[in-house]
């Protein structure tokens, strides 16, 4: 992680819309993208999936998840040019979407939620620090492992009752998707974009497609490729019926191929292979994880993704004349260090 000097004092434009602005770029941070439209699209479609899905509550910790880890990376004076680019939101807002997701309606779960959304800007930073000698960062794997911490202590306190998880056993699905029409498909489709922010709605990620769309094209492009690939492949070897209805093959697939493709190499035909078979090592690698944390009763979350994208950057594959370095974020410089061979996400 690169160092600097710069401390944060306050929102740039000392305002409150300048406040909300890094909160909708944190949001449009967990696609890669520091765009506050995009971020606002990102929103807009969280609430719309939590209001169609009767759990409007996933909304508002996304928005009170976002509030308070962004808050955190103020409290603490961390380096300021981060805190404009949304990047102490984006795990945050993942926070916020998973605790109304798994977890009941109690104070404590929404005391737990601040508690664990604070967590995740601290250690993101600690962790950045650890893996910047291997040119990768954290990704949005702060916000698995605290989240991961909180559902697993949900089982030993009445506080934060686990009423939306899963039995810690191991079960067996059969794949039973005979008959599926086309429609069908598109909706298991979008789902698989949508499912990013945990979110079980095609409209929401037809929106989230769009919100990309006005960020970067090649991003929107190749969310809507993970998925279809993702898709694929889950149908392909038979994967669970009800998960690849539900999109829970494409959400770390999408990440996956945002990453690749468009985010730490330029576009290229050799880029777009590697972004493919990144993509495809996902699907694999949510399913083995899948069957790793059922005995726990937990989601694997966005796991696969950072762990894929940590094993196609790691050996540092050059795919023009520069040696690329991952180990850095700048979101204002996105495309121009894209285009030149590298960058990387917070």
């Amino acid at each position: 992680m690169e160092k600097t000097t710069t401390r944060h004092e306050g929102p740039r434009r000392g305002s409150f819309l300048g406040f909300i602005d890094v909160l909708l770029r944190g949001t449009g941070q967990v696609m890669f993208q520091n765009s506050a439209w995009t971020g606002l699209l990102f929103m807009i479609g969280i609430f719309w999936g939590s209001w169609q899905q009767h759990n409007l509550l996933v909304g508002w910790g996304a928005l009170l998840g976002v509030t308070v880890s962004t808050a955190t990376g103020y409290l603490l004076r961390l380096p300021d040019s981060d805190g404009r680019q949304g990047l102490w939101g984006f795990n945050g807002v993942l926070v916020g979407c998973a605790f109304p997701t798994f977890m009941g309606n109690t104070f404590w779960m929404w005391l737990a939620l601040v508690i664990c959304a604070c967590l995740t800007t601290w250690v993101r930073t600690g962790l950045n620090n650890v893996m910047a000698p291997w040119k990768v960062n954290s990704f949005t794997f702060p916000f698995v492992f605290c989240t991961w911490l909180f559902l697993l202590a949900a089982r030993a306190m009445n506080g934060m009752p686990p009423v939306h998880m899963s039995a810690p056993t191991l079960p067996v699905e059969a794949a039973e998707l005979a008959g599926v029409t086309f429609p069908e498909l598109v909706g298991y489709w979008l789902k698989g974009v949508s499912q990013v922010f945990l979110i079980d709605s095609w409209v929401t990620g037809a929106l989230f497609l769009v919100g990309l769309f006005l960020s970067d094209r090649w991003a929107a492009l190749w969310a809507a490729v993970g998925s279809a690939v993702a898709l694929a492949v889950a149908i392909l070897f038979g994967a669970s019926g009800s998960a690849v209805e539900g999109g829970l093959y494409g959400f770390s697939a999408v990440l996956t191929a945002i990453a690749l493709a468009t985010v730490f190499y330029k576009p290229s035909p050799r880029s777009a292979l590697w972004a493919l078979a990144g993509i495809v090592v996902t699907v694999f690698v949510q399913a083995g994880l899948n069957v790793a944390v059922a005995p726990l009763g937990i989601a694997t979350l966005t796991a696969p993704f950072c762990i894929v994208t940590w094993l196609f950057l790691l050996p540092l594959i050059r795919f023009d004349e520069q040696e690329p370095d991952h180990s850095n974020w700048d979101a204002e410089n996105k495309t121009h260090l894209a285009r030149s061979g590298g960058s990387s996400h917070a």
